[in-house]
């Protein structure tokens, strides 16, 4: 054991020792001890200086101004597709353009009311080449014809051939030609040229591109090359993720440093393969809006996998009942072809000042206590 006797008697000989040194200095030479001292402050002063403005300004979060709104729109028929408007200071934002071509009377009619005569989106984002994603680009008079584009970001590689993916991808080059700036997502993850991983939209409010490893890697699986965003008001944030599968979001997670989230748009329109526990189990959302038409057929007669289907209600009641899904259909939806019902309608997240809400066009009721969900969806434990 330390002798503690010594270790005082020690610390004082070496105080002292220190004492007696400076004196010396300060005796033989007054102006030298002058011009440490002066030395000593301007370091202290400077090192504040530093930390105030540069280490302690990184570690705290932007104060939140201004709003930033989200606009998940009902699309007008009974299809499943994303046509999500974003709203952050001047600037308007489309993340994708679905679900059909038929879609347009809708939305255009929507935009008109937040763009007013403004006919440009200074962001276009297109998450990959579903025609429930891209088949208002493409269209005869349609989003590229009818607005002006900015700028253009969208995936970096497609196994597709359609004509709808051919037809993206002639107005996307015409829209070029006339001006717009077009980016896929890897150059953004590379700021390769003009593009960026980060474009900073207001002084409180910035949209990031995330890695994702399949912007370079093939997949069987077209839904893995989705886009993903991630908008960040001060210190809260708001994570877009397309369609993106599970391996995507495994991937995701192992390549990007996410945040906890106000709002996730859930993964492939509540589908049982997306929105993962690998995923929610970081970014643990409070708010989750559905884009799809709630219980039709359009991809199987399996009620239990109609979208949003169980498997995804089940994981992510686990971290909010906050869950809100734009339109509801009926069985034989798919007979009575005109036949749409809203359920939320258009849900619209707005990040104010002092506060996260939620508004809906039609229904601000949850989806845990809709009939629909009632008769269709048995309640996972979390929810009871």
């Amino acid at each position: 054991m330390p002798n503690k006797n010594y270790s005082n008697k020690t610390n004082s000989k070496i105080k002292n020792t220190a004492k007696k040194t400076v004196k010396k200095v300060v005796k033989k030479s007054p102006v030298l001890a002058i011009v440490l001292a002066i030395i000593l402050i301007a370091v202290i002063i400077g090192g504040y200086f530093v930390y105030v403005n540069y280490i302690k300004k990184q570690d705290e979060p932007t104060a939140v101004s201004g709003e930033l709104s989200f606009h998940f729109m009902s699309l007008g028929n009974k299809y499943n597709g994303d046509c999500i408007y974003v709203k952050a200071g001047d600037n308007d934002i489309l993340i994708d353009g679905g679900s059909r071509a038929s879609s347009l009377p809708t939305v255009k009619q929507y935009l008109s009311e937040y763009m007013g005569e403004d006919k440009t989106i200074e962001y276009l984002i297109v998450t990959h080449a579903d025609e429930d994603h891209i088949a208002m680009l493409g269209a005869e008079n349609g989003i590229l014809d009818y607005y002006e584009c900015k700028t253009i970001i969208d995936f970096a590689i497609s196994n597709k051939t359609t004509q709808v993916y051919n037809r993206y991808l002639a107005k996307r080059d015409i829209e070029v030609e006339n001006g717009a700036q077009h980016f896929t997502a890897l150059q953004c993850v590379n700021n390769e040229g003009d593009a960026k991983k980060v474009y900073q939209l207001t002084d409180s409010v910035k949209m990031e591109i995330l890695n994702n490893y399949y912007y370079s890697n093939s997949s069987t699986d077209e839904n893995n090359y989705s886009v993903c965003t991630l908008f960040t008001h001060g210190d809260r944030n708001f994570l877009f993720t397309g369609d993106l599968e599970k391996d995507g979001e495994q991937k995701l997670v192992e390549l990007n440093n996410l945040p906890q989230v106000e709002l996730f748009k859930a993964g492939h329109h509540g589908s049982k393969t997306s929105s993962n526990e690998v995923l929610l189990s970081v970014i643990k959302p409070k708010i989750c809006v559905v884009s799809c038409t709630t219980g039709t057929n359009e991809y199987t007669d399996n009620i239990k996998n109609q979208f949003p289907t169980q498997d995804f209600i089940n994981r992510i009641s686990k971290y909010t009942d906050k869950v809100y899904v734009t339109s509801v259909g009926k069985d034989d939806i798919m007979e009575n072809k005109d036949e749409l019902f809203s359920m939320n309608g258009d849900v619209v997240v707005i990040s104010a000042e002092n506060e996260v809400k939620v508004s809906c066009s039609e229904s601000d009721t949850l989806l845990k206590d809709t009939a629909w969900f009632k008769e269709y969806r048995d309640t996972p434990i979390y929810w009871q």
